[in-house]
């Protein structure tokens, strides 16, 4: 039976009511507490009603083996259950993620207890992370001055900055080419130039707000820690489930039309060959970024034109470059043609050329791709090398999930069933490769109905009915 205890203070009359259920380790009786405040225009009775109404829920709730006195904050759950995800084998990059996002979240809900937010709570969050300012990122530095130019005229070529340097070409090449770099990135290339960092670049803050896509990724990491909440019975409801976060537009994948991944494949033809085959091999597998580079050498079955993709190379400011498995855990086979089993072999004869005049500055690693020095490779350097080769070329804007996408709806366009395709992209799930692809499943579908009713709608001509026997014959 709940006790009742009322409390005359200075903010007014209050109730404390007690639950005592079962005993601790120590043979110490448990008790949880909640305190219950009657309105000012409530009567003696109507309070004596609603107190203990109020009780006997309080007191079933306990019962039930909810906790509702439970005085944790949001931000004191939260880091309890990323740390339980990171022991049960959550992705690092996934771990890495939630706590970029928890600062943002933490600010608007964090001292809140768990059991008194609301979904109202979350909604104001989500209003202001679409606000202007919002954004946390460092100041971007765009060129002011030709910057190749300058390296030109005094005969320094990408190679001689980077020693000069201490950072990777690939790391300045935007600012090279006019695009944007970091404002450290800015500051080490000016004074390597001889320049004063405002005389060769314009800084900028990105004052743009969260995109919807961003607010829905804070929003799921809430309802993943009070989901959390719930199963431990620490609320009796998920607030985020009753939220209202900004919904997303879907959107068809963009890919390349056939005629211009020909053109694609023309240009790559003039450039190097470490290059060529690494974006062949995503154009052709429809891999992810991360996937390819990280194959290795023992994952090639040359007679087999087969590859074994069975890891990715990842990359956070956190935790540098690092190998993980595939996005979904997932191993799988990938059949590739004759002509880019060759294409592989030209490169592994220029690699072990690289290799031999490294010597000893030359770091084994196993990779097919790396550095100049075998070291592990960025993986965004992919998507770098694509920018400017796109530009190079006059090209549309190249990503390297795109080419992923482009492959599986040329292949479900043409006949391919989906568990095949599914198979060949590494989705866990069949489901995954209809959502992603419904639009190409459909027009597969629409050229198979075309086909199927111009099949039963041939004109064909009637057989010709036997002859009638005249009666003499039958006779």
């Amino acid at each position: 039976m709940a006790n009742i205890r009322k409390i005359e203070g200075k903010n007014g009359t209050s109730y404390k009511i007690t639950v005592a259920v079962g005993r601790d380790s120590t043979g110490k009786q448990k008790r949880h507490y909640m305190t219950w405040k009657p309105t000012s225009k409530m009567s003696e009775k109507q309070i004596e009603k609603a107190v203990q109404k109020a009780a006997f829920a309080f007191e079933e709730q306990i019962m039930q083996g909810f906790s509702p006195d439970n005085r944790q904050s949001f931000s004191e759950y939260a880091e309890y259950v990323i740390s339980l995800k990171a022991k049960n084998g959550a992705k690092r990059r996934t771990i890495e993620r939630y706590r970029e996002m928890l600062p943002r979240i933490n600010a608007a809900i964090g001292h809140i207890k768990l059991k008194d937010i609301l979904p109202k709570h979350l909604n104001q969050l989500y209003d202001n992370l679409a606000e202007e300012g919002i954004r946390e990122t460092p100041e971007r530095a765009t060129p002011k001055k030709d910057i190749a130019t300058i390296m030109k005229e005094r005969k320094l070529s990408a190679a001689a900055l980077s020693r000069q340097t201490g950072i990777a070409a690939s790391t300045f090449a935007p600012a090279i080419h006019g695009n944007s770099v970091s404002r450290h990135t800015a500051e080490i290339i000016a004074a390597a130039l001889d320049f004063k960092p405002e005389t060769l670049f314009v800084f900028q803050k990105d004052n743009r707000p969260l995109s919807a896509k961003t607010i829905l990724e804070h929003h799921r990491l809430i309802s993943t820690i009070m989901s959390q909440a719930e199963k431990e019975m620490l609320i009796q409801y998920n607030p985020a489930h009753r939220a209202s976060p900004p919904k997303l537009e879907k959107r068809e994948v963009e890919c390349f039309q056939p005629e211009e991944l020909q053109l694609i494949l023309a240009c790559l033809d003039k450039e190097s060959i470490k290059w060529r085959t690494i974006i062949n091999l995503l154009i052709e597998t429809g891999c992810r970024r991360g996937e390819i580079m990280g194959l290795k050498w023992e994952d090639i079955y040359w007679e087999d034109c087969l590859l074994y993709i069975c890891r990715s190379l990842n990359y956070t400011p956190q935790s540098g470059i690092f190998v993980d498995t595939t996005k979904t855990g997932e191993t799988r086979y990938i059949r590739v043609s004759k002509e880019m089993i060759d294409l592989l072999r030209q490169y592994e004869l220029w690699y072990k050329e690289l290799k031999e005049q490294s010597g000893d500055l030359w770091q084994e690693t196993g990779f097919v791709f790396t550095k100049d020095n075998g070291g592990l490779m960025l993986p965004d350097n992919v998507t770098q090398w694509l920018s400017t080769f796109s530009k190079k070329y006059e090209l549309p804007p190249i990503h390297p999930h795109k080419f992923r996408h482009t492959m599986a709806s040329l292949m479900i366009t043409n006949r391919v069933d989906v568990v095949t395709v599914s198979k060949r992209l590494g989705h866990a799930k069949v489901s995954t490769t209809t959502d992603i692809y419904s639009h190409a499943i459909k027009e597969a579908d629409a050229q198979a109905a075309a086909d199927y009713a111009a099949f039963i709608r041939k004109k064909k001509t009637a057989p010709v009915p036997p002859k009638e026997e005249p009666e003499a014959v039958k006779n």
